[in-house]
């Protein structure tokens, strides 16, 4: 890990054990200080961005009393490719380990209330971005300090809690270091980087990986989508949380009832192809088998297991068949099945299902997902069946019976 001296400007580096130290959370702009550039001081105090780095050492090595301080823009040697895959896998534990964060938002004024409905504090490019997300949820609540534009002190993260949550949607107890993130489900987390924007697009992915608690080999080149698909199954590799189904499927449904399931499996994924697809699904929260036996009604479900192979994911679940109600209805070679998953809104109470095809040319027990939808109240998931699905010609078939298939990724 390399840091910079706060009162020499150089760098210095630290295999392991590094000294107590501050870190700068912030937006990258033109013509940044980087780390080729702290070898010529005189080079780098040319810079646009030397000011930030100026004020950034002053203010910890004054006021905070840190002779050290770590600055993404000129502590990582991007010219090394370990180096930077060590940087970006290790930036979480960086900024929670920090023993005080900076977060300096270059777009607000200091002389206007943070908590105004048209406050610039509200409008901030800082809680646009993709690596700001961690940056923001890692250190301690009372260790991170915001910064207007004049390096004029706004508040800490534990008082601004209020205004940032309303901004990010980012629960309130865990901006003021309350509860630990690893209690909340996966889809909560991804919908906190719903819209976030990252210069790679592949850092979409990367930037959660700390929030995620896992790591990953970087690949820049590989895109955004493959970026996020590698994400996921390492999520599934820790986690059981079956939330991670639970993304907004409305946007491709629709296209695909009126294709009768024939020509758009592209869309027919159990895995998002991006956190936006998470943007309504922050409510969710992960249930225990009881409350899902319970819902069901029926007498006992085994462990809801699951895991990735080259067939997708490898999973058990409680299902209930679904079958055209007349021959004329065009669902030919396919079979409708309906998924119950262990989850629900942690708000209005309504549960999440998933619906499941197979066709012909695939693997009996392979299956597409191919929308998902939920109840508003407990209980109501036949008659919801028999309402929403009795519109495009299916009824229910069967009682809800554990089985065991591989769902395509």
């Amino acid at each position: 890990m390399w840091l910079l001296n706060t009162r020499t400007h150089e760098l210095h580096n630290f295999p392991s054990y590094p000294p107590p130290y501050a870190i700068l959370s912030h937006c990258w702009e033109q013509d940044e200080v980087e780390f080729g550039d702290i070898g010529d001081l005189g080079l780098a105090r040319r810079k646009l961005g030397w000011n930030k780095i100026k004020s950034a050492c002053s203010y910890a090595q004054k006021v905070l009393r840190f002779e050290w301080i770590w600055i993404d823009t000129c502590c990582i040697d991007k010219t090394s490719s370990a180096e930077l895959s060590e940087a970006l896998n290790s930036m979480f534990s960086w900024y929670r380990a920090a023993a005080s964060c900076l977060a300096y938002l270059n777009d607000v004024y200091s002389d206007e209330d943070p908590e105004a409905t048209d406050s610039s504090f509200r409008s901030s490019r800082w809680f646009t971005r993709g690596w700001t997300l961690q940056e923001l949820v890692a250190p301690d609540a009372s260790m991170m300090i915001f910064f207007s534009n004049d390096w004029v002190e706004i508040g800490t993260r534990s008082r601004l809690a209020k205004v940032i949550s309303a901004i990010t949607s980012v629960d309130l107890e865990v901006l003021r270091s309350q509860t630990s993130m690893k209690r909340l489900s996966v889809a909560k987390r991804m919908s906190w980087a719903a819209g976030r924007q990252t210069s790679r697009p592949e850092d979409r992915a990367y930037s959660l990986m700390g929030v995620f608690d896992v790591n990953m080999p970087i690949l820049y080149g590989e895109g955004s989508e493959k970026a996020f698909h590698r994400l996921q199954l390492e999520i599934i590799r820790q986690s059981h949380d079956l939330t991670i189904f639970a993304w907004d499927r409305d946007r491709y449904a629709s296209d695909l009832i009126l294709s009768k399931l024939e020509s758009q499996w592209d869309w027919c994924r159990l895995l998002a192809s991006s956190p936006d697809d998470f943007r309504r699904s922050g409510d969710l929260v992960s249930v225990s088998l009881r409350e899902l036996v319970d819902e069901l009604r029926i007498a006992r479900i085994s462990e809801l297991h699951f895991y990735h192979t080259n067939y997708g994911v490898h999973i058990h679940l409680p299902l209930m068949r679904l079958r055209p109600k007349t021959p004329l209805v065009e669902w030919t070679g396919c079979t409708v099945l309906l998924a119950a998953l262990a989850c629900r809104s942690e708000r209005s109470d309504s549960w999440t299902w998933l619906v499941l095809t197979h066709t012909n040319g695939y693997e009996d027990d392979v299956y597409h997902c191919f929308m998902t939808f939920r109840t508003t109240r407990r209980g109501l998931i036949e008659e919801h069946v028999a309402r929403t699905f009795g519109q495009i010609g299916l009824q229910k078939d069967s009682e809800w019976e554990m089985t065991t298939m591989y769902i395509v990724t």
